[in-house]
């Protein structure tokens, strides 16, 4: 009963970094919020008895990925310019690959 507990307060830490995340434009503190949501979703995985999977979401997660996010930080500005436009071409993309993961659940 506990563990259910547990499960279901990294469920709502994790829902809290994910919208935490989203509402960041300082890109420094995104890529820090990416590595502590990697960190909880390996939390979430050990818990649930996913061993396996856990060692691979901190080495490549929280590991790997926030290196290289670190990394093309160290080439770029952290502020985010606020374009708030609409690029069709983008969504147009979103839209077709979205219909085809949707399509290719029915195999």
């Amino acid at each position: 009963m506990i563990v259910l507990y547990i499960n279901v307060i990294i469920l709502c830490l994790l829902v809290i970094t994910a919208i935490a995340i989203n509402q960041q434009d300082n890109l420094f503190a995104t890529t820090m919020l990416t590595g502590i949501f990697s960190l909880l979703s390996a939390s979430l995985f050990v818990c649930l008895d996913a061993v396996d999977v856990a060692f691979t979401e901190a080495a490549v997660g929280a590991g790997i990925a926030l290196i290289l996010f670190l990394g093309a930080l160290s080439l770029i500005k952290y502020k985010e310019k606020n374009k708030h436009e609409v690029s069709f071409l983008g969504l147009l993309i979103i839209i077709l690959t979205g219909s085809l993961l949707i399509y290719g659940l029915q195999d």
